[in-house]
């Protein structure tokens, strides 16, 4: 059963987006991620939200998850089967390279990945409502973004197997879109 809708603080990524998806149109009703960046959407174990956004060459790609949703457990690790769930989680996550897999004809290169892992951090306090997620933020340089149509998501849906759906708003100069993939599909494709 969903978590009912909670404040969320900002991230860096969703400050950067909501002014982009505004002045792309994704504002109006039905838009979509304009209206998902605050209140936050429920949160739903199996269940991932990712934002793509093509601006010129640049590509960005945003997941929000609930930490059940990677690694089964939403609490600071605390057994050594916990500890390395996460670190193994984690290592993973920060290989965007085989991660994520944008169409090869539109000949993306990888940015370093930004990953907010919460109470998975080393030192991270728990969460004092009783369910964590994770934030991560993926970027690319493409050198020929007209031919973006999609992403390969075989490698997160390998690094997180309880992941079950995914659900996508997307931004590119052809339009704005909302995608899903249910697994065991991994090719997110958005456009005509």
């Amino acid at each position: 059963m969903p978590i009912p809708n909670r404040p969320r603080v900002p991230t860096p990524l969703r400050v950067l987006l909501v002014p982009l998806l505004l002045a792309a149109g994704l504002s109006r009703p039905g838009a979509g991620l304009a209206q998902n960046a605050a209140p936050h959407a429920p949160h739903q174990h199996g269940v991932i939200e990712i934002a793509v956004v093509l601006d010129g060459p640049s590509l960005s790609l945003s997941i929000d998850a609930p930490l059940d949703s990677l690694v089964g457990f939403e609490h600071a690790p605390r057994t050594e089967a916990e500890k390395r769930a996460a670190q193994d989680l984690l290592a993973r996550l920060r290989a965007t390279a085989t991660l994520l897999t944008p169409d090869p004809a539109a000949d993306c290169r990888p940015g370093p990945a930004e990953i907010d892992a919460g109470v998975l951090a080393p030192g991270a306090a728990a969460s004092p409502e009783g369910h964590a997620d994770l934030e991560a933020t993926y970027t690319w340089t493409c050198g020929k973004p007209a031919a973006l149509r999609g992403i390969d998501l075989a490698g997160l849906m390998r690094a997180a197997p309880r992941i079950t759906r995914v659900s996508a708003q997307v931004a590119t100069p052809q339009g704005q879109f909302k995608a899903s993939l249910q697994r065991p599909a991994t090719l997110l494709r958005w456009g005509r």
